[in-house]
């Protein structure tokens, strides 16, 4: 089979090495590979591989061979799904290799801005030492508010860690999830985002991208949310208004932000939108590796290879996403 796979920065040895053993025809390509290049790749292509260039239709209607895209990572907004569906293309991806992983990392950014461990670091490389003032006064994590938005598996992790880990008070906000589903997980479940934001001292943001839940977090929300909320987005940057949050960084409306995600990666400090967040003392910004671990990166690998037998082998391809856009579609080429 011809095998393409996009994003080759993001190195997958393991699969990259199984397939070429078994004698395929594996093409790697860069981040930002044009459409026209893909386009070009994709006429022969059977099986394609990607993580985050976006699958337009114009790519999907060039593939007359391919049989299905393998999304190595968890979400799925850059895939044009229905224009896949339509020509019989299954839509795979690989939702819980980094459950456990994601929540560690959003957990690492509020630990290091409610202790001020970014300033104080500038401070000590530049100063060699640091005594006590008011402005290095840090939070204590336990006894605050923390909101979680979106309380599936990383969410929920990062509950466990808050709330049995640090003694913090859990709330959560999450349609799609019963008042008695959260209380299982140890969440205080809310129904109206504005009542719950008021709460917080902390809110950690881990819902999924859909029309829906677009700027879920917008500037209505950071004009009642408390001078010492510290916000974390390890999930997907348009779950947020980002111009907004970058306001209210300068207006000193909230405490801090601990970003992985962007709505436009990847970010730079020349021309960015958000190139003035690179200047503030209270932000962690992170290159969207909060999944990056050799044990995340292994479970990765291994299920990205078993959802490629699948279609190899002309099996049924196992959908783990509880995604409608993934459970719902056809698989008629396998």
């Amino acid at each position: 089979m011809k095998i393409v796979r996009t994003d080759m920065e993001l190195e997958t040895p393991f699969v990259d090495q199984t397939l070429r053993e078994k004698g395929h025809d594996l093409v790697l390509l860069p981040d930002g590979v044009s459409e026209k290049i893909l386009m070009k790749e994709m006429e022969d292509c059977e099986i394609l591989l990607m993580c985050y260039t976006p699958i337009t239709k114009k790519i999907i209607d060039s593939a007359k061979r391919l049989k299905a895209i393998v999304k190595y990572g968890v979400g799925i907004d850059a895939i044009d799904i229905p224009a896949a569906n339509a020509q019989g293309i299954v839509v795979v991806n690989i939702p819980e290799y980094a459950e456990e992983t994601v929540a560690e990392g959003a957990f690492a950014m509020l630990i290091a801005l409610t202790k001020k461990l970014p300033v104080l670091q500038k401070q000590m490389n530049s100063k060699a030492w640091v005594w006590p003032s008011r402005e290095w006064l840090g939070l204590d994590i336990a006894e605050k508010t923390l909101g979680i938005i979106g309380c599936g598996k990383i969410g929920s992790s990062m509950a466990r860690m808050a709330g049995l880990g640090f003694r913090a008070k859990v709330i959560g906000y999450d349609p799609s999830k019963s008042r008695e589903e959260l209380t299982q997980k140890g969440i205080e479940k809310y129904d109206d985002l504005l009542e719950m934001i008021r709460e917080c001292d902390f809110i950690s943001v881990h819902a999924v991208l859909n029309k829906e839940t677009k700027h879920l977090i917008g500037a209505k929300e950071f004009a009642v949310m408390k001078k010492n909320t510290i916000i974390i987005n390890s999930a997907r940057g348009a779950l947020i208004d980002e111009m907004a949050l970058v306001d209210a960084l300068e207006k000193k409306l909230i405490a801090g932000a601990g970003l992985d995600v962007y709505s436009q990666e990847p970010l730079n400090n020349m021309d960015h939108p958000l190139k003035k967040l690179y200047e503030m003392d209270n932000v962690i910004l992170l290159p969207h590796l909060t999944f990056y671990t050799h044990e995340a990166m292994h479970r990765l690998e291994l299920e990205t290879m078993e959802r490629i037998t699948e279609v190899m082998e002309n099996r049924p391809v196992t959908i783990k996403s509880k995604d409608p856009r993934l459970q719902n579609q056809p698989q008629v080429k396998l």
